[in-house]
């Protein structure tokens, strides 16, 4: 619940309620909250044992906690059944990255090498420079560009 209350903040909220209750008063102030918090988390639980018997028995493995859309996506991608743990170790990045930088550098990998020969036959060139027009040629005109 506090966990992000550093040591020094304590002793200032200690010293704090001191001051402001007293000694004498302290202790019963203090016995007040832990009921009160208490009494909270009773009726909290009992709200959410109603809801699960409201429900019915198939959904008796319901939770909360499932209902904070972070833990409900966390907990569908961990899902055996999906298999996007298979998909997510078959997928290499920097294998694919190696494929398209030799690719663009006209150099064939294992993979692409042998996925090209066998697929067209053929090689494409992507490092070939387009050839430069002519004097005579013109660019073709564009009437909506202008």
């Amino acid at each position: 619940m506090f966990n992000d209350i550093g040591p020094l903040e304590l002793v200032t909220l200690i010293v704090l309620a001191v001051l402001v209750f007293g000694p004498d008063k302290l202790p019963k102030v203090i016995q007040d909250v832990t009921r009160t918090i208490r009494k909270i988390r009773e009726f909290s639980e009992s709200a959410k044992n109603d809801i699960r018997e409201e429900l019915g028995p198939e959904f008796k493995d319901f939770e909360f906690e499932d209902l904070n859309p972070k833990t409900f996506i966390r907990k569908q991608l961990d899902n055996e059944d999906l298999g996007l743990k298979e998909i997510r170790n078959g997928f290499d990045l920097k294998k694919e990255m190696a494929e398209v930088t030799d690719a663009v550098n006209g150099r064939e990998s294992d993979a692409s090498a042998a996925s090209s020969s066998s697929s067209s036959g053929g090689r494409i060139d992507m490092t070939k420079k387009p050839e430069t027009p002519g004097r005579d040629d013109r660019p073709p005109f564009d009437a909506d560009a202008t």
